[in-house]
């Protein structure tokens, strides 16, 4: 995903909404994402040391350039409690340009 045309929707989850802003305004203040959206009320079940555990947890969805995933995907794991956080990204097939060109736009760095 290194194009710069290509855009990516990253999925990253938190355990809660106050920490998922701080995030949130971290990674737009560096401009690696141009848009979040922090979906509440998320209950997860996944494999954790040997055990299936679970959690209530917030969404995080971030709109970015597949160019930023690795950049992205770093700083999430700098600033992220979890000692593995989800971070995934998949790649978006098309939608409205204006708004991928917003995209490119607002995450321009230098």
């Amino acid at each position: 995903m290194s194009d710069r045309n290509n855009y990516v929707l990253i999925l990253v989850t938190a355990p809660g909404g106050q920490f998922a802003g701080e995030l949130a305004r971290k990674l737009l203040g560096e401009r690696l994402v141009a848009c979040v959206n922090i979906v509440p009320g998320l209950r997860s079940l996944y494999w954790w040391e040997g055990e299936v555990q679970e959690s209530d947890e917030v969404l995080m969805l971030l709109k970015a350039r597949g160019a930023d995933v690795d950049a992205v995907a770093e700083r999430v794991r700098e600033l992220h409690p979890y000692e593995v956080p989800e971070v995934v990204a998949a790649e978006i097939s098309g939608g409205l340009q204006a708004y991928l060109d917003w995209v490119s736009a607002e995450t321009e760095r230098g």
